[in-house]
């Protein structure tokens, strides 16, 4: 194993899920109903584009499959905001950082991994610009530059738990192979299915999101001071 990937939101950026988006939505609204928005239609673009991500085959960049679904009900005309959408995620989208919390092991580990020669990556679902994603990783206590690879929508052409987001996304774009990676999340439908590629997987369970039937017992898991403990055992790559 040379290669650790990480999820961000609820794994290095534990967070509670429904406070982050009553808060996003609710920034976003608030931005753009001056502009003659309205703000029932942002919300229903801002799911439509989610759902068209998640649903991507590849035929298109995550980013232009958001705008043409979220156009779609918020309107062409936001296209002519471009610019202020992107100036959105720079900046009122901090509001949303009252849902989250920067826990200090999660720069440790990470730290930890890059002084034992690992890389490290970020699989994060690529469901929100480069602006977005660079913000809730300093939410994090963390830097871009700590990561050899970024899943942005921009960059990224499917979302987990397709495949094709870890093999095409993440690996093809590492250099990688499956067997060479460790994949770290906190939900067991969108982190663990990496093990089903041939990773191996391990449930961080400071802010674990399970499923019906599934058992603990059936991968490696633990909190932050277990997968710190497991990191300094692994011995410096050369």
């Amino acid at each position: 194993m040379n290669t650790v990937l990480f999820d961000l939101d609820g794994t290095l950026l534990p967070m509670d899920q429904e406070a982050f988006v009553r808060l996003y939505f609710s920034a976003l609204t608030h931005k753009f109903e001056p502009y003659g928005f309205d703000p029932q239609k942002l919300v229903q673009g801002l799911w439509a584009g989610m759902k068209a991500m998640q649903e991507n085959d590849g035929s298109k960049t995550n980013e232009d499959a958001f705008w043409q679904a979220f156009t779609g009900l918020a309107g062409e005309r936001a296209l002519d905001y471009r610019s202020d959408f992107d100036a959105f995620y720079r900046n009122e989208f901090a509001a949303a950082k009252k849902a989250t919390v920067c826990h200090p092991m999660a720069a440790r580990c990470v730290h930890l991994l890059r002084e034992k020669g690992c890389r490290v990556a970020l699989a994060t679902n690529p469901l929100f610009p480069q602006a977005a994603t660079w913000a809730r990783i300093e939410w994090a206590g963390l830097s871009p530059s700590d990561f050899a690879l970024v899943t942005t929508y921009e960059n990224s052409r499917h979302c987990k738990p397709n495949p094709d987001y870890y093999r095409k996304d993440v690996l093809e774009k590492l250099g990688v192979k499956p067997e060479d990676c460790l994949m770290i999340g906190n939900d067991v439908k969108e982190d663990l299915c990496a093990e089903a590629l041939g990773m191996q997987v391990f449930l961080l369970t400071e802010t674990p999101i399970l499923r019906d039937g599934f058992s603990l017992d059936s991968c490696e898991h633990g909190d932050f001071q277990a997968l710190w403990q497991k990191f300094w055992r692994l011995p410096a790559r050369q």
